[in-house]
């Protein structure tokens, strides 16, 4: 069987949560499956081994997960993108638009050198707007993205076009609904 067919088979629906109307996607049969968060690392590691990567920044808080084991794998800096008031160092910070509201996440000032290719992770693309607040932050730090890896793509939410739109690069992800 493949990766795909197996992780469709691991992530769970859960109907109107965390609110009435939305289907969330569960993955977390997925991290307590082993093997399956190993073939999934494989997955992301070799779709981007021909692409020059200096770290990894994954956005918490379930792209931590997988985030730091890619970057383990790659041997490469693991580097947290957090919600507004987590990190305890100097930092800079990004707005972006919720479906009612706004949010912020924040990276450290020096957690990445300027020029440096960076692989952004995250456990879900829906909308794309945390994602893409994470490579703006990148770019103001002198960075590049290198590109976006997910577990999971929602892609009636459009967000694999924002993120081609804002930063041209490969959105890889492993099974789409």
């Amino acid at each position: 069987m493949d990766i795909r067919t197996e992780l469709d088979q691991l992530i769970r629906d859960i109907p109107d949560f965390p609110r009435k109307g939305i289907v969330f996607k569960d993955i977390t049969p997925v991290l307590s499956n082993s093997e399956m968060c190993l073939a999934v690392v494989a997955e992301i590691k070799n779709h981007f081994a021909s692409v020059k990567v200096d770290a990894i920044a994954a956005i918490e808080a379930r792209g931590f997960i997988m985030g730091g084991m890619i970057a383990h794998e790659m041997n490469i800096p693991f580097i947290p993108v957090r919600k507004a008031g987590k990190l305890p160092y100097e930092k800079i910070e990004q707005k972006y638009d919720l479906e009612y509201g706004t949010a912020i996440v924040e990276m450290h000032k020096d957690a990445i050198e300027k020029g440096w290719n960076v692989l952004i992770h995250d456990d879900l693309l829906a909308t794309g707007g945390t994602a893409e607040a994470a490579g703006k932050m990148i770019q103001r730090l002198g960075g590049k993205v290198a590109g976006f890896s997910f577990m999971v793509n929602l892609s009636f939410l459009l967000g694999e076009d924002r993120l081609r739109k804002a930063f041209g690069t490969d959105t890889h992800y492993l099974i789409s609904y």
